[in-house]
């Protein structure tokens, strides 16, 4: 065998130079073939393709985190607070405004693992403590909000005169969640009233109330009694009713009852959910002209969510939170 026989190269590798690959592009050496890429590497690599691999694999891991953060992150729920004004002649706190929420609206809301914010009145023009925030902050950053039962709605805010005094409601919180209410709606995430709540959203699209049921409906049955959240009565879901979709097993329900005032003119757009029997007082309402605004006349907060004979009311909780999942930024 000659020496020039010894110095030849493998089969295989004549062809070109090492780092040239196919259209002259540049090629990763193939370690087999005596050069020093990697063996994991595929046969006729090159950095360009391997380059659009790693990219594709890094914005496939930052797409999954994103989607799982977004679905997995806890959502944020506002309660509109409860006003405490000012006792006349008293000291120390009951001589301060005071905005608190109830403990049991706020433990319900919760006990589907999400954060409650309670949102207070905002004073852009205060002179001790001005502030820039506006509720549509609030609108912006919380995932949603439960407008919680509490003091009258004022005959006023409806364009009408109290019959009496004791009548004239809060008309300082009316304005306060009006404007609550309409930024939430405007920024399209959901609204679950309670009691004053839904009394509140059939206003704020222009309906209007009975002052007292007992008395603008004589023969209506109880509506409010001395056992408060104890006392109870029937409610139908008219055909087509959300509520009435919702619950297919129960057309007729039991629901605490602890309200004098009652829906009366329905508000633009806005369709009965349920109403009482017999006496046919609206006991639930929903605005049609959104994702999400509903009214309860009852407190489901006050329901066990195993019932009794109570209606389990879990389900609307379920419905409000997934709206604000699906609307949330």
């Amino acid at each position: 065998m000659t020496e020039d026989n010894d110095k030849r190269e493998p089969a295989g590798t004549e062809a070109g130079p090492p780092f040239e690959g196919p259209s002259g592009s540049p090629r990763i050496p193939d370690r087999r073939a005596g050069g020093n890429a990697s063996r994991y590497l595929r046969s006729g690599d090159t950095p360009l393709n391997l380059a659009g691999r790693v990219l594709r694999s890094r914005w496939r891991a930052l797409t999954d985190r994103f989607h799982r953060d977004f679905m997995r992150r806890t959502l944020r729920i506002g309660v509109s607070a409860r006003i405490f004004h000012p006792e006349a002649g008293s000291t120390g706190l009951r001589s301060k405004n005071l905005q608190y929420l109830e403990e049991s609206i706020a433990q319900w809301v919760m006990s589907r693992d999400v954060l409650v914010f309670m949102v207070p009145t905002v004073n852009t023009n205060g002179l001790l403590h001005p502030s820039n925030i506006t509720m549509r902050h609030y609108a912006r950053h919380l995932d949603g909000l439960v407008l919680q039962g509490g003091a009258d709605v004022s005959p006023m805010t409806y364009s009408e005169t109290p019959t009496r005094p004791e009548w004239s409601g809060d008309r300082a919180r009316d304005v306060y969640e009006l404007e609550l209410l309409h930024e939430f709606v405007e920024a399209g995430k959901p609204v679950l009233g309670i009691c004053r709540g839904c009394q509140l959203i059939n206003v704020a699209f222009g309906g209007t109330l009975y002052q007292d049921v007992a008395t603008n409906l004589p023969d209506s049955q109880p509506h409010v009694h001395d056992i408060y959240d104890a006392h109870r009565h029937a409610i139908v879901f008219p055909q087509g009713s959300t509520l009435g979709k919702m619950f297919p097993q129960s057309p007729r329900a039991i629901v605490n009852s602890i309200h004098h005032q009652a829906v009366k003119e329905l508000g633009r757009d806005i369709h009965v959910e349920a109403m009482s029997e017999p006496d046919g007082v609206v006991e639930a309402i929903r605005y049609q002209r959104a994702p999400f605004v509903m009214g309860l006349q009852w407190h489901p907060e006050f329901h066990r969510a195993t019932g009794g004979d109570l209606l389990d009311c879990t389900p609307i909780l379920d419905e409000f939170l997934r709206a604000a999942r699906e609307t949330r930024l």
